[in-house]
């Protein structure tokens, strides 16, 4: 007997499916026979995707500058599995896990190069904060939860320092197994063909839409060498929207180039989720359909290309075998007006609504679920 099937759920590709989860795993996918401790008929009315992964969040609940709380931005949106893209350090990587072990969302780390994390907005000014062997012991205490690490490589964030933060990173990175490295791109210096110079494959620049001077577009709205380059190289595009590093002006030339993003990400914490104007990962996803992507290829944003840029290779694919993490949503034709982080608006036709999850095989409803009183027995 399965621990719970769901019955007719859609597909983004619009075929319609039964999925069975047990022990915490999909256990089978199709037309299902077997019997089930729960049933959630779904009628063909909702799409079900592997639960989505929201790949940068902030949600060190002890954080002093970005905060929150994993379950607010995760599971309560319909998001499974959250990454924390660099909240901590090896200074307090331990409190954080444990905190993230109540959490019924999925929840992992990119640590912060600099031990002491996210403390200031100027981490890396100091070179003595990039400390090696602090970084490897926490990796090995932590092997499994901490998936790479992050490095936020802007002039608030370097000082003097320039390119260096970035090079001792690489060091980092190679001496750890070559794990994903994760950089942050905002004001200049460092000059952003600096960065993507040092960047090898699998490396991911996250804030790749912003609109700061330091951008991946020239000022005659081309794509710059030293990214094309990099991207040619393996090098992964990360949007992390945030409060200050995605503009619509941006994202909708590259991609009307052929720039799309690797993977989608909210750059979420309490006062952009609250105030705006990020609000959710799935808020942030329809903008991207506003912006022209297909509902599969925004989908695969936060799914199987999250889980690949990561690795995390029991996520992120409907798949027997694979975490039984699932995201139940609809996409309603409802006129909506966005914001981007330059306060600029877009009008936008297509919202996408998480409704419930499945985590490790178990059913949740979402705070939008519980509103609209969608699965009520």
């Amino acid at each position: 007997m399965f621990d719970l099937i769901l019955r007719n759920a859609c597909l983004v590709d619009d075929t319609v499916i039964d999925i069975a989860l047990k022990d915490g795993k999909i256990a089978a996918l199709g037309e299902i026979m077997g019997e089930a401790k729960e049933v959630r008929q779904l009628n063909g009315e909702y799409y079900v995707s592997a639960g989505w992964i929201d790949s940068h969040v902030h949600c060190y609940q002890k954080s002093p500058i970005y905060h929150d709380d994993p379950d607010s931005i995760g599971i309560n949106t319909g998001v499974t599995t959250v990454v924390d893209a660099g909240s901590t350090g090896a200074d307090d990587i331990d409190e954080f896990y444990e905190l993230t072990r109540k959490a019924t969302t999925d929840v992992y780390a990119l640590l912060n190069i600099s031990r002491v994390g996210l403390i200031a907005q100027n981490e890396l000014s100091d070179m003595a904060n990039i400390d090696k062997v602090a970084v490897r012991d926490a990796v090995k205490r932590h092997p499994g939860f901490i998936v790479g690490i992050k490095a936020r490589m802007s002039s608030s964030v370097v000082g003097a320092n320039g390119i260096k933060p970035l090079e001792r990173a690489k060091e980092i990175q190679r001496e750890n197994g070559d794990f994903p490295l994760m950089v942050h791109i905002g004001n200049n210096p460092p000059d952003l063909d600096e960065i993507a110079d040092l960047l090898t494959t699998g490396d991911i620049i996250t804030h790749c839409y912003n609109g700061k001077p330091n951008r991946i577009l020239t000022p005659a709205g081309e794509l710059r060498a030293s990214i094309s380059n990099a991207i040619q190289r393996g090098v992964r595009l990360d949007v992390g929207h945030g409060s200050a590093s995605f503009s619509f002006e941006v994202a909708k030339i590259a991609i009307s180039k052929g720039i799309l993003p690797h993977t989608i990400s909210s750059d979420i914490y309490c006062r952009n989720r609250i105030n705006g104007p990020v609000h959710s990962l799935g808020v942030v996803m329809s903008k991207f359909l506003s912006i022209g992507m297909s509902l599969p290829q925004v989908i695969d944003c936060v799914t199987a290309h999250a889980a690949d840029g990561l690795r995390l290779g029991s996520k992120g694919r409907l798949s027997v075998g694979l975490d039984g993490d699932l995201t139940i949503f609809t996409q309603r034709r409802q006129p909506t007006v966005f914001t981007d982080s330059e306060s600029q608006t877009l009008q936008g036709e297509q919202l996408l609504v998480a409704l419930a999850a499945v985590r490790a095989g178990k059913w949740f409803v979402t705070e939008q679920g519980k509103e609209e009183h969608v699965f009520d027995l």
